[in-house]
């Protein structure tokens, strides 16, 4: 497994399913984790076995990205800022939205809503505001967490597979308009089939045997934060 030891990582989602086992997988690997949630008490037991496993100690904050608005992302951005020296070396955005499938004539507009707003607009506010802290580091990666109903549209899936679409689009632009920085990057990495809360709700007839254990894919997460990934950007990466 790559090494992240002096790096700094935030990590959306950060207190459940895969944003936990990614900021696990990164305080390993040595980096220092930003754990971002709305959920406080499992955002204290994330931080709390990291310490526990021996790992940088982490830092907690708990932020709900469906209700915040720009200044709310710029606030955020400031507070961690303060708290890691001015540093940030990445960002994970595992943070998911997700309701139940339904047909199109079942789906509401708030649906759709909430859920471009967590999985596309957050992590284009987030990114936004991090951005200066992303340029300064000497090798910076942004990572997006897609979905394989972004490119693939299937029935039931409407709003969250359109809204992981857009999140691929935001991708692309972000690494077209950063291809003058060499030390930053921006890529999406889909797990596919994982054993994870949200994969059980959506297949629940679906075997254990025939999903993928956090195990088998949290090497290439830290592969795409670490410095060896470095020149990759763009790519929508199939785990």
């Amino acid at each position: 497994m790559a090494q992240l030891q002096e790096k700094i990582l935030l990590v959306t989602g950060a207190s459940q399913g895969i944003g936990e086992q990614v900021a696990k997988a990164y305080a390993a690997a040595g980096a220092t984790v930003v754990l971002v949630a709305r959920h406080q008490k499992k955002l204290e037991k994330v931080y709390d076995e990291i310490v526990a496993a021996g790992g940088p100690e982490p830092f907690a904050i708990c932020f709900d990205l469906l209700s915040a608005e720009e200044a709310e992302f710029e606030r955020l951005a400031a507070t961690i800022a303060e708290a890691t020296g001015g540093r940030l070396d990445g960002i994970v955005h595992c943070a998911s939205y997700f309701y139940a499938l339904s047909p199109l004539d079942f789906q509401t507009v708030a649906e759709w809503v909430n859920q471009y707003r967590i999985n596309t607009v957050a992590p284009m506010g987030l990114t936004r505001a991090f951005l200066p802290l992303l340029k300064q580091s000497a090798d910076a990666s942004v990572i997006f967490v897609g979905e394989s109903h972004s490119e693939d549209p299937k029935a039931y899936w409407g709003g969250f597979g359109a809204s992981k679409a857009a999140l691929n689009y935001l991708c692309k632009v972000a690494a077209d308009e950063w291809e003058r920085f060499e030390n930053l990057r921006a890529n999406v990495l889909v797990p596919g089939p994982v054993n994870s809360p949200q994969r059980m709700k959506t297949h629940p007839g679906e075997a254990r045997s025939e999903r993928k254990d956090y195990e088998e894919i949290m090497p290439d997460f830290v592969w795409w934060a670490s410095v060896e990934s470095r020149g990759r950007s763009g790519e929508i990466v199939y785990l």
